[in-house]
């Protein structure tokens, strides 16, 4: 048999029964498959938390020093390609891939949460108002985009540069060489496929829950795991018709249609919210991000219960989601990022994204903690709801809440076509234009698994969601480490190769001027 073949058939049988068994069990036992998840996340939480917090500091670093080394002049592909996106789709595509519906659904409530239960604080005073803005920012800023630039970064090297299939397995042969062909890879392959699912599925867990709870603010539909049902299933099929359509058409559009639909509602807030105190927690907040990001990139509040507790509820469990995101985000982000440099693409991987979230939580978190103050009913309202709340005490406020969730259902359709590529690319052994077929399929398992995790959850669902992202995520992380190892070995042996040195080499410039002035010579 073909090993190419062997491979998309091992891969895509192994992932699809994984799958398979998931849904069922969450099918036939949801309260089980819902304890079950939690219990494990707790103990990963407890357990793995200080691990969590230093890999992701670690990766942090390792971008900042490629995009200041010699590394960072290598282009991801070959020396004469070029960008097959302008840069501004580029990073509508990425942004949109990476965050969407996590900025909506968090934008306000958020910032309101850590007002309310903030990490060290007192509740609901100008320090918790603080805290709650460099807890949102430390969230949303560096790391998450740290992650996904770097699984993104090794992947289009491996395959745009050294000629490997489009696989996650494939990055590792400078450290494993042909083992990443067998079995090892498969596995490699298959937990990539894994967590993608989980990743996704949460996102699209959370999507559906925010969509139900603006019909039920708005409209009086009933807020409940039936409705949501029926929502993940009309989406299902608007994102696998856009699926249908491929990269360059239906994800391109979307993508750019979200940052422009973003951007006016962004605006929006700015200018129907407190724009001074916007403008201000704006830039205090990013300067104590800057100033404490060391500390609260390390910090596992061993000593102090309250901020231990609030990290395993909000800080590790982002740090999973992010994981769990990663490949998916950065299986994308390297399929649209051939022939940027190294250094180009993490610097704009780390730096626009950031600036993008602290503009937006600035404006999102600010408006929803003044109102609260004015309209305290909003504080009890659930996340899911917070910002339609926030709207009701708002100008324009009917628009602003249908805008909203036309954004969502976009985001929504953008993340899960992103992600039914991603699927299919993997379990057709890198192929960048996998078939229809292969999408359709990790479509439908997309949303069945999303639907199960709501199940699970009870009646907030969000537990459940949680859960599934810190679990799926531990696995991966070491998949992470032996990328980072793999491709520092190769890509510093071509630096040498190249002569690239942070101080020029003298004696590799005088043979370079040589050649060159002997060309000219040849020319005159």
């Amino acid at each position: 048999m073909d090993k190419r073949r062997e491979n998309f058939s091992n891969v895509f049988t192994f992932a699809s029964i994984i799958v398979g068994v998931l849904v069922f069990f969450g099918i036939v036992f949801p309260d089980a498959f819902g304890e079950i998840s939690k219990e494990i996340s707790i103990w990963i939480s407890s357990t793995f938390g200080w691990y969590y917090m230093a890999l992701f500091t670690v990766i942090l670093f390792f971008c900042v020093f490629l995009a200041i080394s010699p590394i960072g002049k290598l282009k991801l592909g070959k020396p004469n390609d070029r960008p097959e996106f302008k840069t501004v789709s580029w990073l509508a595509m990425l942004f949109s891939a990476g965050m969407g519906i996590g900025l909506v659904f968090y934008g306000a409530s958020e910032p309101i949460s850590h007002f309310l239960a903030p990490p060290t604080a007192d509740p609901e005073t100008k320090e918790a108002l603080a805290e709650s803005m460099r807890s949102t920012i430390l969230h949303y800023g560096f790391h998450p985009w740290a992650v996904y630039g770097i699984v993104a970064l090794v992947l289009a090297y491996s395959q745009f540069r050294k000629g490997e299939v489009g696989l996650i397995s494939k990055t590792l042969r400078p450290i494993l060489g042909n083992k990443v062909d067998g079995p090892i890879g498969t596995a490699v392959d298959v937990l990539t496929v894994f967590v993608t699912i989980i990743g996704v599925a949460v996102s699209l867990g959370i999507g559906a829950m925010q969509i139900n709870g603006g019909l039920n603010y708005l409209f009086g539909i009933p807020y409940s795991q039936f409705v949501q049902g029926i929502i993940i299933a009309v989406v299902t099929i608007l994102f696998i018709y856009s699926a249908w359509s491929g990269l360059s058409k239906g994800i391109q559009y979307l993508s750019n249609l979200n940052m422009i639909m973003a951007g006016l509602l962004f605006v929006a807030m700015l200018i129907l919210g407190p724009t001074l105190l916007i403008l201000n927690m704006m830039t205090t907040a990013t300067g104590d991000y800057l100033n404490t990001l060391i500390f609260h990139s390390l910090d596992v509040a061993p000593l102090n219960e309250q901020k231990s507790d609030w990290m395993h509820a909000w800080t590790i469990y982002y740090w999973g989601w992010w994981m769990s995101w990663s490949p998916f985000v950065g299986i994308f982000i390297a399929r649209i990022s051939r022939g940027r440099s190294i250094r180009e693409f993490v610097l704009a991987v780390l730096v626009v994204p950031t600036v993008v979230s602290i503009l937006w939580f600035s404006a999102f978190g600010m408006t929803g903690v003044e109102t609260g103050l004015k309209a305290p009913q909003i504080f009890e309202l659930t996340p899911e709801t917070q910002l339609f709340g926030i709207f009701n005490e708002l100008p324009f406020s009917l628009i602003l809440s249908i805008f909203t969730l036309i954004l969502i259902a976009s985001f929504f359709i953008t993340s899960a076509d992103s992600a039914t590529f991603v699927l299919g690319m993997q379990t057709s052994f890198g192929n960048l234009k996998p078939a229809n077929f292969i999408k359709i399929i990790w479509g439908l398992a997309l949303s069945a698994i999303a639907y199960i995790l709501l199940l699970s959850g009870g009646e907030t669902g969000l537990n459940a969601l949680q859960s599934a992202a810190i679990i799926s995520a531990l696995p991966f992380s070491i998949v992470v480490i032996m990328m980072m190892i793999a491709f520092y070995k190769d890509a510093n042996r071509e630096r040498k190769y190249l002569g690239l040195y942070i101080k020029p080499d003298r004696q590799r410039m005088e043979e370079y001027m040589k050649r060159v002035n002997e060309s000219e010579d040849r020319g005159n």
